[in-house]
């Protein structure tokens, strides 16, 4: 090869500088436009935080990127990337059940006991994008159970002589983070973690005006399991009058009680609220199943989380087994959803599988390991509580989601986590978000909202190829829902232009 003559030098150095002066340019641009947005009247006080960077991971814009904000929902995108990257898109777990005795003649002699491994999929959701895909949604809570009841009379068993066990050992306790607010107990999305999960371990809950004013509103609690009780005292508003309707466990556990009033006219609006023992409650559904199929129990319903009691029983081969769903199917009401039980239930199951329990503590300590040696996350840019986001004392970086997206596009995983994330204009999260904007169709990401806090961390794929990674913060506003979303999504559609 001829050395390059001075003249062709001089065209490189000159082409490198334009170049170069042109990206500065672009890059300042941006700049420009996402600080207009975040400065903007009624929005400069905010606690912004933003981190944007192309594919490999390279800055184009920050704004506090390294500061610590509540990330509130965004926290699913760290159990949801490190479980897919440890266990793998494939990993199942099985549910079993297991006699403390012999069966004679169709009858056992001894407990039956249902023992989880942390499959939260005993419930009513789906899995795919394409929801009339076979197999894509479960219809029913009991599905999982029915089968099971099914191999036990197939097996043989008519009637359990003794106790049925509802064993949650699996995991250890507490069952309820110590981070999570009082007044959230009660509902779904604080819901219990065991190694037995049904129905998302909550009661479904639907809300019904009376007829006229001063009349009992009607309230519906299922699936009836017989494990609680529910006291009704709420009350049919005038039309238009505010809803007051509240729902509260009582002192010890064991039921609910609803006040407050739903206006009349008030068309019927569905909750759920969290059940207090999570492994009864799944015992005393499974022992409807057994019912169903012929199966008579003389015994009471019970449950445990004591990993001794059973161990024996454990130890035999199981008289009913049924694998869980891969875990790329858990990844969807994660992201798409934002299911919290899921998220909680997967950290716990991250400390199950690469630490040394089942529990928040040893699943904190896996994503944390994971975090610093695997994606060069800074320690003093994240402290993690739970799985979920709902504990308010979750704080990570903006950069530290941006470092966490990049590293997760170049898993081998990584289309779990991509088909699992909401897209603006589809079903979820971001359905009604970006529509006719140049971010439409290009947006994957996921949002996240408590009190004061709303975030957005993802990717947009812009129709040139270019990929950006981006994650906008907003921590300490009194603004109003749609406000606050508005300026956030003004924000990512900047990303999304040319």
């Amino acid at each position: 090869m001829l050395p390059p003559t001075h003249a062709s030098r001089s065209t490189s150095l000159l082409l490198i500088l334009l170049t170069g002066l042109v990206s500065a340019t672009q890059a300042q641009t941006l700049a420009q436009r996402i600080d207009r947005r975040l400065d903007a009247p009624g929005f400069e006080h905010l606690f912004w935080g933003v981190s944007v960077t192309d594919a490999q991971g390279h800055s184009l814009y920050d704004r506090n990127a390294s500061r610590l904000f509540i990330p509130a929902s965004n926290t699913k995108l760290v159990v949801t990337i490190v479980a897919n990257a440890l266990l793998g898109p494939d990993f199942m777990v099985h549910t079993s059940v297991y006699a403390t005795g012999p069966l004679d003649q169709g009858v056992l002699q001894g407990d039956l006991v249902l023992y989880g491994r942390g499959d939260p999929t005993f419930s009513v959701h789906c899995y795919r994008t394409d929801t009339s895909e076979a197999g894509a949604c479960d219809s029913s809570a009991f599905t999982h159970l029915d089968q099971l009841a099914a191999q036990l009379r197939a097996r043989g068993v008519r009637t359990i002589a003794g106790d049925l066990v509802g064993d949650g050992s699996y995991f250890a306790g507490p069952l309820v983070h110590p981070n999570w607010e009082n007044y959230d107990l009660a509902w779904w999305y604080a819901a219990p973690v065991s190694g037995l999960g049904f129905n998302d371990n909550a009661v479904d809950v639907r809300e019904i005006a009376g007829d006229s004013v001063g009349h009992a509103a009607q309230v519906i609690l299922s699936p009836d399991v017989g494990t609680y009780t529910f006291d009704n005292r709420a009350e049919t508003g005038l039309r238009g009058s505010p809803r007051t309707f509240d729902l509260f466990r009582t002192a010890d556990g064991s039921g609910y009680y609803a006040t407050g009033s739903l206006p009349a006219g008030m068309p019927p609006r569905d909750e759920s609220a969290a059940v207090n023992d999570p492994d009864r409650y799944a015992a005393a559904a499974f022992r409807q199943a057994l019912m169903r199929v012929g199966i008579t129990v003389r015994g009471v319903t019970r449950s445990t989380t004591d990993s001794f009691s059973y161990a024996t029983a454990r130890s035999t081969a199981p008289l009913a087994d049924i694998r869980s769903r891969p875990l790329s199917d858990w990844l969807k009401p994660i992201l798409l959803h934002s299911q919290n039980w899921f998220a909680e239930m997967l950290i716990k199951q991250l400390g199950r599988q690469r630490g040394a329990a089942g529990s928040w503590d040893e699943g904190r300590r896996v994503e944390r390991r994971f975090l610093i040696d695997s994606v060069r996350i800074d320690s003093t840019e994240f402290s993690l509580q739970d799985g979920s986001g709902l504990a308010a004392n979750n704080y990570l970086s903006p950069r530290a989601f941006t470092m966490l997206l990049a590293w997760a596009r170049h898993d081998p995983h990584f289309s779990a986590i991509h088909d699992a994330l909401p897209e603006s204009g589809k079903p979820g999260s971001l359905k009604d978000r970006f529509v006719g904007t140049p971010a439409a169709g290009a947006v994957h990401a996921k949002t996240g909202s408590i009190s004061g806090v709303n975030t957005i961390s993802g990717y947009i794929e812009r129709p040139d190829g270019q990929v950006r990674i981006f994650s906008v913060m907003a921590n300490h506003h009194t603004l109003s829902t749609s406000r606050i979303l508005a300026q956030l999504d003004s924000i990512v559609v900047e990303l999304a232009r040319p």
